[in-house]
Parts: structure tokens; C-alpha cells; sequence
């Protein structure tokens, strides 16, 4: 069984899958639109304004504290 993913514009959709159906082809649909959780949303808001009040370090720094901070 091989697996196709496709794209189509919102006019093609409906004629995707009434192909699909036609063929009788069996398919998933998935919407685009993810819903994040509360919590994740919250978390992302609150890295923002960490960011934009200066409370980040770069990623050579992380990487520094990284290995200063592992059990010998």
C-alpha cells in the first residue's frame, strides 16, 4: 500500500475527494489548523516577554552552562 500526500487549493479540494470517492479510495482528511494547548500558548506568550525584557542568553552561552552543569 503506498501513501500519497497532496496539497490542493481550496477550489480542488472537493474534486480530490469526490475522485477519491469515485475510485473507491479510502483517505484521511486533516484540517490545517493545529489548536495549542493553553498551557503551550501561555508558555510561548511568557518567552516573549522574556525575551523583550533582555532575560535570554545565546546559544554558545546555553551550551557553556551545559557543560558546567553535568555530574562528573
Amino acid at each position: 500500500m503506498s501513501t500519497f500526500v497532496v496539497y490542493p487549493t481550496a477550489e480542488q479540494e472537493k474534486a480530490v475527494e469526490d475522485f477519491l470517492e469515485s475510485q473507491n479510495v479510502s483517505f484521511d482528511k486533516e484540517e490545517e489548523s493545529v489548536e495549542l494547548p493553553q498551557h503551550v500558548l501561555d508558555g510561548i506568550k511568557r518567552g516573549q516577554e522574556d525575551f523583550k525584557a533582555g532575560r535570554f542568553i545565546s546559544y554558545e552561552e546555553f551550551k557553556k552552562r551545559q557543560v558546567y552543569s553535568k555530574p562528573l
